[in-house]
């Protein structure tokens, strides 16, 4: 459970930290119950499902739980008045900020950091929600742009097995 609020909750508390705000888990017990309710249903499904990892159904609620922080990161990021940098930064370390510290927590280094194509969806997320809203576009329509790239560039690079080149892939291709 200290997994699952970690994954849950680090994020979204480095991006309020960042943003000079109370972080919102700190603000509702209601944060908490649905962190616990979150992790209590991982747990189940890691124990229901064959091969959890993999199954559709954890596919594509991770790739909408990463739109969701991803989205709330630029909310938050251009209300603070951020740059077009900080809106991407921030809305990347709000969606996978949780989850590599929890890859610290578990003694593994953070998969972020190593060729899974998952921080750069979110990257490119933030970068639509930037483009968008500068296009001035209606209310909610930089959220919206936000959250369809994020979860469909992440479903479509793990159906079609996407990745991010290592430094050693890129020197084997060389040779």
């Amino acid at each position: 459970m200290v997994v699952g609020l970690a994954t849950a909750f680090v994020g979204g508390v480095t991006r309020d930290l960042l943003v000079s705000r109370v972080p919102l888990v700190f603000q509702s017990p209601t944060e908490i119950g649905l962190g616990l309710f979150g992790a209590g249903l991982a747990v189940v499904l890691s124990v229901s499902l064959r091969a959890p990892d993999e199954h559709g159904i954890t596919v594509v609620s991770d790739a909408i739980g990463l739109a969701a922080f991803a989205t709330t990161g630029a909310i938050v990021a251009t209300g603070a008045g951020f740059s077009a940098f900080g809106v991407v930064a921030i809305a990347t370390i709000n969606a996978v900020g949780g989850g590599a510290f929890a890859d610290i927590l578990l003694d593994r280094a953070p998969f972020i950091l190593f060729d899974d194509f998952y921080a750069s969806c979110a990257v490119l997320g933030g970068c639509a929600y930037w483009l968008v809203d500068t296009l001035g576009a209606i209310d909610g329509g930089a959220a919206v742009a936000c959250a369809a790239v994020t979860v469909t560039v992440r479903v479509v690079a793990v159906t079609r097995g996407w990745y991010v080149p290592t430094v050693d892939h890129l020197k084997s291709i060389a040779k």
